[in-house]
C-alpha cells in the first residue's frame, strides 16, 4: 500500500466506502436528471415539434451568421489580448519606473473593473456604432491584463543563469527579451494562455448587452419570438446554442494540445541513435582495430597488449 504525499492511501474499508459513496451519489445524480426530464417532457419542452424548429432555413441561417460574428469578436480579442498582454508584460519588467508604474497601474485598474462594465463603458462612450469593436475592445483590455500577469510569472520562472548568460554574450536586454525569455515563457505558460483564450470566447456571450447579434443575442431572439404549440421552445434553444459553445471550446483546447505537443519534438532533424540497437562491425575492420590493440599502429612501436597509444 502507498502514500502520496497528500493523504495516505484508503484501505479496504475505506475503498468499499469509497465505491458505496460514489455509487450512491451516482444514482442521486440520474434520478435528478430523470425527474427533470419527466418535469421538462410534461411541460411540453420536449415535443418533437421544439426541436423541429431548427429545419427551417431562417433559423439555420440566423445560427450561421451568429457563429460567425462570435468568431470574428474572439479572434480580434484573441489577437489584440496577447498582443496587449506581451506589451503590458514587457512594461512590467522594465527597468525604467515611469514604464513600470503604468503598466502595473494599467493592469490593476482594468482587472477590478467588471468585464461587463469595460465593454459596456467602450460602447457608449467611443463605438457606440461599432458594437463589434466595442465588444473586441474591451475584452481586449481585460484579458491582455490577465495575460500580461501570466506571462510575467512565465518571464520570473525562466532561471535566472540563462538572462546572466545572455547578458555575458553581450546581447541587449532587448535580444534576451525576445530570444531567450519570451519563447521560454509562452512555452511553459500555453496551457494557462490557452485555457485565458478559451475564457475570451465564452467572454463574447457579453455581446448581447451592447446589442451585438453573437450566439447569446441570436438565442434570445430565437427563444422570445417563436411560438410552438403556445409555448416558447427555451430548452430547445439553450441546449442547442450551449452545444455549439461547447464544440468551440472543445475545439480550442485541442487546438492548444496540439500545438503543445508539436512544440516539444524536436527541431534539429538530427537521428539519434537508439542504445539498445545492435552495432555490426565488418570483419575487415575488426581485425585492423584488434592488431592495432595488440601491436600498436602499423609502423609504430607497440604499447602492451589492450593498450593503445593517443
Amino acid at each position: 500500500m502507498s502514500a502520496s504525499v497528500l493523504f495516505d492511501a484508503p484501505g479496504p474499508k475505506a475503498r468499499i466506502r469509497n465505491r458505496i459513496y460514489a455509487v450512491v451519489g451516482t444514482l442521486v445524480i440520474l434520478a435528478l436528471v430523470a425527474v427533470s426530464l419527466m418535469r421538462l417532457a410534461d411541460k411540453g419542452h420536449l415535443a418533437p415539434a421544439m426541436w423541429d424548429i431548427f429545419n427551417y432555413a431562417g433559423i439555420r441561417q440566423n445560427i450561421a451568421d451568429a457563429l460567425l460574428a462570435t468568431l470574428k469578436a474572439f479572434a480580434l480579442a484573441a489577437v489584440g489580448s496577447l498582443v496587449l498582454g506581451v506589451l503590458l508584460a514587457v512594461g512590467r519588467l522594465s527597468d525604467h519606473k515611469p514604464v513600470r508604474w503604468f503598466a502595473t497601474a494599467f493592469i490593476e485598474v482594468f482587472r477590478s473593473i467588471p468585464l461587463l462594465i469595460t465593454i459596456f463603458a467602450v460602447w457608449v462612450a467611443f463605438l457606440t456604432d461599432y458594437s463589434m469593436w466595442a465588444l473586441a475592445l474591451g475584452l481586449s483590455v481585460y484579458n491582455g491584463c490577465v495575460q500580461a500577469e501570466v506571462l510575467r510569472a512565465g518571464v520570473n520562472a525562466v532561471p535566472r543563469g540563462q538572462r546572466e548568460a545572455a547578458y555575458a554574450l553581450g546581447m541587449t536586454k532587448t535580444q534576451v527579451m525576445t530570444s531567450v525569455l519570451l519563447p521560454q515563457a509562452v512555452r511553459a505558460m500555453l496551457p494557462t494562455i490557452i485555457s485565458q483564450l478559451v475564457v475570451t470566447l465564452k467572454d463574447t456571450s457579453l455581446g448581447f448587452v451592447i446589442l451585438y447579434p453573437e450566439l447569446l443575442y441570436s438565442a434570445r431572439l430565437i427563444a422570445s419570438n417563436t411560438l410552438v404549440n403556445g409555448q416558447y421552445p427555451y430548452v430547445s434553444v439553450i441546449v442547442v446554442f450551449g452545444a455549439i459553445y461547447i464544440a468551440l471550446c472543445l475545439a480550442l483546447s485541442a487546438l492548444a494540445t496540439w500545438i503543445e505537443k508539436r512544440g516539444r519534438r524536436a527541431k534539429t532533424g538530427v537521428k539519434v541513435a537508439d542504445p539498445n540497437a545492435t552495432v555490426v562491425v565488418p570483419a575487415q575492420a575488426a581485425a585492423d582495430s584488434s592488431e592495432g590493440a595488440v601491436g600498436g599502429p602499423v609502423g609504430g612501436p607497440a604499447d602492451g597488449p589492450g593498450i593503445t597509444k593517443n
